[in-house]
């Protein structure tokens, strides 16, 4: 519970964590953060440990040539990995000596061992400083893997295994007697299940019993989809226009493809900000999501991940078969997520 604000278990959002980023570049501390936020100071130092970014980019600076040992500028040492008989190389640029050396101790950074666990702040230059592992703490980078860690605690279902023993040995062989789930569920209410959640179970093979042992189900045939459109549905989990409403969005990028003459393969790719008025199209050889993911690419490594991240963080598109790999859209060069595609309601 917060010291400041009594019962104040509200999670923390965007605008929280850029206002911890910009107190965190100037030097402020936990506490003064958390006394403007209404939380307590440990809710800060979690936020900032578990969500803070790996700095990549300047490990091995010019300062630093790729040895990250704190003698190396003192040590005797020759020929440690014992390749080279006559090695003239110093200890100070030499890369294998932190594999092969015994006495390798690696540098430390009090700064990322203790409180404010990043280097915002830091009044030594990312490029003049010698630490290996360096960590940055990002706004938008942490409120992604936050919401990725929420989402993901939601999966599976809500029972445990003995519960969904019990209801496998009662459902299981009435099923495969040709009983429905509404009848079964009808002669049985101590398994205090709906009938729609007993299909999903169904669905995600929880039971030794499967689809094929619905007598009505395998008589259903699929329903035809058009070769424009999406033929998986699960990918509008947690995508639908009804969740991009409820973000509340105020600032979004609406994408759309624009087809040339029936003769031509050329597309279109159009994007619109609806804060900024601004229209963009980028002209693509074919109409695939693999076009669309390179125009994507092409993005980011002229912005940088961090500017495009800023752009196009949010993304309203329809439901064409182009888009139809988001995680592929979302995910960047470097592996993290750069933005949050949505899809419209269909007609």
């Amino acid at each position: 519970m917060s010291k400041y604000i009594p019962g104040n278990q509200r999670h923390l959002i965007l605008e929280d964590r850029i206002y911890i980023e910009n107190e965190l570049n100037k030097g402020t501390s936990f506490k003064h953060i958390a006394r403007f936020l209404c939380k307590d100071p440990t809710t800060i130092s979690k936020e900032v440990r578990a969500h803070r970014l790996s700095d990549w980019y300047h490990k091995g600076t010019f300062y630093n040539a790729k040895n990250f040992c704190v003698h190396r500028y003192h040590c005797r040492k020759t020929n440690t990995c014992g390749k080279i008989l006559l090695c003239g190389i110093t200890y100070t640029s030499c890369p294998t000596c932190n594999q092969t050396c015994k006495g390798f101790v690696k540098e430390r950074c009090l700064r990322l061992d203790w409180a404010p666990y990043v280097c915002n702040g830091c009044d030594k230059k990312i490029t003049h400083c010698t630490i290996a592992n360096k960590y940055n703490y990002n706004a938008r980078f942490a409120d992604r893997k936050y919401r990725e860690k929420l989402r993901d605690s939601r999966d599976g279902i809500n029972i445990t295994k003995r519960e969904l023993h019990q209801k496998v040995k009662i459902i299981s062989p009435l099923i495969e007697q040709g009983q429905s789930a509404y009848h079964i569920l009808t002669n049985h209410p101590e398994l205090d299940m709906s009938v729609r959640t007993m299909y999903s179970y169904l669905d995600q093979g929880l039971f030794t019993a499967r689809n094929i042992d619905l007598k009505r189900k395998v008589r259903f045939k699929p329903r035809k989809c058009h070769k424009t459109q999406m033929t998986d549905r699960a990918v509008f989990t947690g995508r639908l226009y009804s969740d991009f409403c409820a973000s509340n969005l105020s600032a979004h990028v609406e994408m759309d493809t624009v087809h040339s003459s029936r003769e031509s393969k050329k597309t279109l790719l159009t994007m619109f900000f609806t804060r900024e008025k601004l229209f963009l199209a980028f002209l693509m050889n074919r109409c695939t999501k693999g076009a669309v993911r390179l125009i994507f690419d092409r993005l980011e490594k002229r912005m940088g991940t961090y500017e495009f991240v800023s752009v196009f963080e949010y993304i309203l598109t329809d439901r064409g078969s182009k888009f139809v790999d988001p995680d592929t859209l979302e995910t960047g060069v470097t592996g993290i997520q750069r933005s949050s595609i949505y899809y419209c309601d269909p007609m």
